[in-house]
């Protein structure tokens, strides 16, 4: 029976399982700062069999100005659009970018959200691959078409859950954006600058090695312990700017085997919007 995997695969072991029917790739690439880039660079070369997911237009839904910049996708139409491309409920899926993870740690923790373990992020990225000497590919692969059932998870919170828990023992709220945009400087991306109230700062690309891999479980497990405490990872709610970097934390705690924290999806982006809404800057 083949392994199974549910947070990190390495690229070797992606590379001995590339064709197994019932595996499923994505290329996540993306650039917030230029939306076109990663389907270029998708149809430019790609995983050999890898589908492509853009993260405005599969792994989120419509903006309204106060919902977030990234709003999670509709359930059901995510899910028709994996099935499209070969997803079952029995699939291995892994998700790959070039990114430090911050793209394809998205649709893992989308998946998961739907109810689906078997889903995984390559660690290093498209870098790891091509370091291997792994090919690429530019054709385009064809799907055949598979049915999905989704089963929802309790893997969200909203802004009221939040704003009810500040200062509450009962929520760690854990901030993956850069230190700067933390504090409140340098914000190019929400019109207002600064951290919700009580917010730990772990920025995402700290769960990284010097070679874009995630470190090694220990010491995850050893640098989120000193950020939680005495408080469970259950207790833990990440968010970041939009809740995509913040699943990159999300996804590394589970890594280091503190399974059960929660995302924040509406983030910086949803919570700023509305004025009524208590804003800190400065650190922590």
């Amino acid at each position: 029976m083949n392994a199974s995997y549910s947070t990190l695969i390495g690229a070797l072991d992606l590379a001995q399982r590339l064709h197994d029917p019932d595996w499923v790739v994505f290329d996540c690439r993306f650039d917030l700062a230029n939306p076109a880039f990663g389907h270029q660079a998708y149809l430019d070369g790609h995983v050999p069999g890898a589908f492509f997911l853009d993260l405005d237009d599969d792994l989120s839904s419509t903006k309204t100005g106060r919902n977030g910049r990234h709003p999670l996708p509709d359930p059901a139409r995510l899910a028709a659009r994996l099935a499209a491309c070969g997803v079952s409920n029995h699939s291995q899926v892994v998700a790959y970018d070039d990114a430090g993870g911050m793209f394809a740690a998205r649709l893992w923790w989308l998946l998961r959200w739907l109810g689906h373990h078997r889903v995984a992020v390559l660690d290093g990225g498209l870098q790891s691959w091509l370091s291997l000497g792994q090919p690429l590919d530019s054709t385009l692969p064809e799907a055949q078409q598979r049915t999905y059932t989704l089963s929802l998870r309790s893997e969200r919170v909203d802004a009221d859950y939040v704003l009810e828990h500040l200062g509450s023992a009962d929520m760690v709220l854990i901030d993956a954006r850069s230190p700067d945009r933390f504090r409140g400087e340098n914000e190019a991306l929400d019109p207002v600058g600064g951290h919700i109230p009580g917010a730990i700062n772990r920025f995402f690309r700290d769960n990284l090695d010097s070679k874009g891999c995630f470190k090694q479980p220990s010491v995850l497990r050893e640098e989120f312990g000193a950020l939680l405490g005495a408080h469970g990872p259950r207790q833990v709610v990440h968010q970041c700017g939009s809740g995509v970097t913040a699943c990159v934390n999300a996804l590394a705690m589970e890594a280091a085997g503190l399974p059960g924290s929660r995302l924040y999806a509406g983030s910086w982006s949803e919570w700023c919007a509305d004025p009524s809404r208590p804003v800190t800057r400065g650190s922590a």
